[in-house]
């Protein structure tokens, strides 16, 4: 009788452990949560998360994949970490979500990431940099976005070598994005034997940045790399442009929507420098094209532009893995599909993952802003060879 009964609790447990495995996969559908700033200081981030919602309406458009349609669920978190970690509850626990799929910002990111773990939860393309994501690797998280602290290594030594910049400031966001690229920038320098003549924080709630405008300028630095939201850089720039603060601005990837910036400075993002893993210019022509008419019918009201594609190009690998999935669709499964991808490409540089490996790209390209927001490419992809072990080191102190 006792082993009947325990033959009994296997089973249900067996059964229980399964539809845990496959929350969010039916016969027909592919259940995905998405967060973004759509409202809030980082707004214009916000186009991300439109871009991901416009990719799977595109899919679903052309029938799905292998039969089955995405049903997403966008939500605002407004860049606040706490209403991040709310939102994915609530996705999870009551909406059944199999995985979720970009979702931007560092803090807002590391809010959840342990709660996605434990709940076993797919998480493909944060639209972050952070080393948090991949290192070490844990088995559902799935990194397509470039390190902060490799974009900030790789202005550094462009700055030095190619452009032969001395004085070198740093302006950068007091939470994990802006110290990621301020490490990532400390330790390119030693490389060379030198350091940074100013490392300044903000908070990204301040709205007075006059105070940090000085320590930017009292050591007379020749170039200036921010690693901040888009309306502290755009303040910024206009406060420097009324002092007549002549640098060469450098910018991370998530200020890299060069036409955007451009707008909402009115033409003072001009010649500044800024990583990319790809560019609308550059990418392939077919797909562009692709995605222009996806968002001419899905998003119309939206900016299609470097952020909106973002979204598309950080998810496309995920949109991958389902494929290769074929009917066959649960977390096991999905997973082993990720970590067989290899150089993997459609709108930027070539993705890579394996079992020991989440980070699927190292390398960016870096383009200038030149008028009316056009990019000019200045070089091809670049791998940093920074040791993210010493990045690492230095966030956990």
């Amino acid at each position: 009788m006792k082993k009947k009964i325990f033959s009994i609790f296997i089973i249900v447990f067996y059964l229980n452990s399964t539809s845990l495995a496959d929350q969010g996969i039916t016969e027909t559908e592919i259940h995905i949560g998405i967060w973004g700033p759509l409202t809030g200081p980082a707004a214009l981030w916000g186009d991300v998360a439109r871009g991901v919602k416009c990719y799977f309406d595109m899919i679903n458009s052309e029938g799905g994949i292998h039969g089955r349609k995405i049903v997403y669920y966008l939500r605002d978190d407004g860049y606040i970490p706490a209403r991040t970690m709310a939102i994915a509850k609530d996705l999870v626990e009551n909406k059944g979500v199999f995985a979720f799929a970009s979702g931007v910002g560092t803090s807002c990111g590391m809010a959840v990431q342990s709660y996605l773990d434990k709940n076993k939860i797919i998480w493909v393309g944060p639209a972050s940099g952070s080393t948090h994501w991949a290192y070490p690797p844990t088995p559902y998280l799935f990194s397509t976005y470039s390190l902060f602290c490799d974009e900030a290594a790789i202005l550094v030594n462009y700055a030095i070598n190619s452009l032969f910049k001395k004085k070198i400031a740093f302006f950068y966001q007091n939470d994990d994005y802006g110290k990621s690229g301020l490490y990532g920038a400390q330790i390119a320098l030693e490389k060379q034997g030198s350091k940074l003549v100013a490392e300044v924080p903000v908070e990204s709630t301040e709205t007075n940045i006059e105070s940090h405008y000085a320590k930017l300028a009292e050591n007379a630095p020749d170039c200036i790399i921010m690693f901040v939201n888009p309306k502290h850089a755009a303040v910024i720039l206009k406060i420097s442009d009324e002092k007549g603060l002549k640098v060469q601005w450098m910018t991370s990837t998530t200020l890299g929507d060069l036409k955007t910036m451009y707008d909402i400075t009115r033409g003072l993002f001009k010649n500044v420098i800024s990583p990319a893993g790809f560019a609308p210019e550059i990418s392939p022509v077919e797909l562009i094209q692709k995605y222009k008419k996806a968002h001419d019918e899905f998003a119309k009201n939206e900016r299609f532009g470097t952020f909106f594609m973002g979204g598309i190009y950080l998810i496309e690998p995920m949109i991958e893995a389902f494929k290769r999935c074929g009917r066959d669709l649960n977390r096991e499964n999905f997973v082993k599909a990720m970590e067989s991808i290899k150089n993997f490409r459609a709108l930027g540089g070539e993705i890579s993952f394996a079992p020991s490996e989440r980070q699927g790209l190292r390398s960016v390209f870096l383009v200038k802003c030149g008028e009316d927001g056009k990019t000019d490419k200045l070089t091809d992809n670049i791998t940093s060879d920074i040791d993210v072990a010493e990045v690492i080191k230095r966030l956990s102190q």
